[in-house]
């Protein structure tokens, strides 16, 4: 009997029944029989041995592609565990998936718990396993692995459970692959912004003030400010209005938003007052405010849209294990904005915000990037609050404003937010790490649980559309991203100090605080480093610290009226002498070439 198979380019091909994957592949070329890994008929996960019994879709994949590496890692980490239970022979095996980069096994010594029905069997060598599936021809392919870190992991992720041991690896079907990927990982290390913000003094943990919980320090604080001034500026010429919400809100409000049924078992507890049965909550949200604050007036189509923004701090309760540097903490501040508009001015206000986050990445170095189009999970819709109409011209709107600005993207079920669709960013940094930065959502169902309308034309009250927006999403994991992807060398724009003058000696103090005073005047912003040190040390310290130009001034330079302009990274490369004004000119040319305008 002949069984139909369609390939990805369109093309049927028939064969017997009982063909596998591989044997599809081998028909196709060698080349490619020799790369397969892992395949997907009819949309789900097989292997290159599986027999073909029925017609239908078959998708073959090699290394390059996402669910070839998955398939790759999690068979690495069965090899892994064999390993394991050959050094280890009282361990017990509990979980080994792929992850985004490589894989792990949690190894318990307890009872294991797993699902009838779920499983499948994998074995090589003298091992087997219990599994989903989804695995490599034979383990020959693996040319080369390495186990990564060591931790502890609770089963299931409840940390009522017993502690595991969580063993994580990585492998690679080259040597070559590795090494370059061992490279990058050590590229990172010093780019971590975990450590480049203490050794740029920028922020700080501390365990008094709680877990999760940043300090900005001075040097810190101004960076952020930089950066709210910066996007503040945008958002005036882009006719947004400043508004200002408390910390806290009572229950209620976030009941009527859908937040507290969402999260409000796993989040921050609700604040008792003295007076009977009155509860707050740490704001986790802005946008139930900016209802409100919608609210406190009736409004006309004529007066719609209206743009109300907010640096407003959120709170929220992410487990202990979870937290990580700035990138995953428990109060935060979001660059929030809401806009409430007509049904016909939707698709107008999406694109405007599309220009806004393209501007801030322009501006900031973030040239790679994609879009996702964040749409519901069709199978769960319990997931998610407002009618299918509503989500659906939502989805709409959001596919037709992306396709409309030319932008790169792709769509992405089970990613929405749980009261709307959304437009999310995915940067590519300087390691090529791929992170969400900036995000627009279209929300048809807020206005409905809080009543909000708007009389039309036609006289008749009517329900806004409400768009949320967030070009750098949270503050605090902004900077943690900035950080790393410019390893601390921002854009001169940006950096809390542009320059710093190192006097060759005491004598020269009284010039060196002079050069301060006339870059004051041309509002370069600098410092001095008077410190009884050798000019060698100053500039050693200087280039720890990033700054972008040291300004070394001596004899020469005071009889002269200039200054010795030496760069950030250019060891071995001769200073320029140049006066204040000349200085200047070069700092705004800097400017110019990274800070777009809006």
């Amino acid at each position: 009997m002949m069984i139909k198979i369609t390939l990805p380019d369109g093309s049927v091909k028939e064969f017997a029944q009982g063909v596998t994957p591989m044997d599809v592949a081998l028909s196709i070329s060698e080349g490619l029989a020799r790369n397969v890994i892992s395949a997907s008929f009819n949309g789900t996960t097989i292997e290159t041995s599986t027999p073909l019994t029925t017609d239908g879709t078959l998708i073959l994949y090699t290394w390059n592609d996402d669910e070839g590496k998955k398939a790759f890692w999690h068979s690495t980490s069965h090899v892994m565990a064999q390993a394991i239970e050959e050094k280890y022979p009282n361990a017990k095996l509990t979980l080994g998936p792929a992850i985004a980069n490589g894989f792990y096994y949690d190894v318990d010594f307890g009872d294991e718990k797993l699902e009838d029905g779920t499983i499948t069997f994998c074995d090589h060598s003298n091992f087997f396993d219990l599994c989903r599936g989804g695995h490599i021809p034979n383990t020959g392919i693996i040319k080369a692995m390495k186990i990564l870190s060591v931790a502890g992991a609770y089963w299931r992720g409840d940390e009522k459970n017993k502690q595991l041991t969580r063993v994580y690896g990585i492998s690679f079907p080259k040597q070559k692959d590795l090494t370059e990927y061992l490279q990058l990982l050590e590229e990172a290390k010093k780019r971590d912004h975990r450590r480049l913000g203490k050794e740029l003094e920028l922020f700080h943990f501390s365990q008094k003030v709680g877990q999760g919980l940043p300090l900005w320090l001075p040097k810190g604080a101004a960076l952020r400010d930089r950066l709210e001034q910066f996007l503040k500026k945008a958002q005036k010429k882009a006719g947004y209005e400043q508004v200002v919400t408390p910390h806290i809100g009572q229950k209620e409000l976030y009941v009527t938003s859908g937040h507290y049924a969402k999260y409000g078992a796993d989040s921050f507890q609700p604040i008792h007052t003295p007076a009977e049965g009155e509860e707050f909550l740490l704001k986790p949200m802005n946008c139930p405010h900016h209802c409100e604050i919608y609210n406190a007036k009736p409004w006309s189509y004529k007066d719609l849209p209206k743009r109300y923004a907010e640096f407003g701090t959120v709170y929220r309760y992410e487990q202990s294990g979870e937290l990580h540097g700035l990138t995953r903490v428990r109060g935060f501040t979001q660059d929030d904005a809401h806009i409430f508009c007509t049904p016909d001015q939707l698709d107008a206000e999406f694109k405007n915000v599309i220009d806004l986050v393209l501007y801030v990445f322009g501006s900031l170095g973030f040239e790679n990037f994609t879009a996702q189009v964040s749409v519901r999970d069709l199978d769960n819709p319990d997931k998610y609050i407002g009618s299918v109409e509503n989500w659906e011209k939502a989805e709409n709107a959001i596919i037709s404003a992306a396709r409309d600005k030319g932008l790169n993207y792709v769509i992405e079920a089970g990613e929405a937010a749980f009261y709307g669709p959304k437009l999310d960013f995915m940067v590519k940094d300087a390691l090529g790490r791929s992170w969400q930065l900036g995000t627009i959502q279209v929300d048809y169902n807020l206005p409905e649980r809080f009543d909000l309308t708007y009389k039309g034309s036609d006289n008749e009250l009517h329900r806004p559309v409400m768009i949320h927006r967030a070009p750098f999403g949270s503050m605090e994991r902004f900077v943690a991203i900035l950080l790393e992807h410019t390893a601390g060398n921002f854009p001169i724009w940006l950096m809390p100090e542009q320059a710093i003058i190192l006097s060759l000696s005491e004598k020269y103090e009284n010039y060196a605080q002079k050069v301060l005073n006339l870059l004051e005047n041309h509002e370069i912003r600098a410092q001095i480093d008077n410190r009884n040190e050798t000019i060698g040390k100053k500039i050693r310290d200087a280039e720890v610290q990033k700054f972008p130009f040291m300004l070394i001034v001596g004899e020469e330079e005071e009889k002269n009226g200039t200054i010795s302009v030496r760069r950030h990274g250019d060891a071995g490369k001769s200073n320029q002498s140049m006066t204040i004004e000349e200085f200047s000119q070069l700092i705004q040319e800097e400017i110019d070439k990274t800070l777009k305008q809006f």
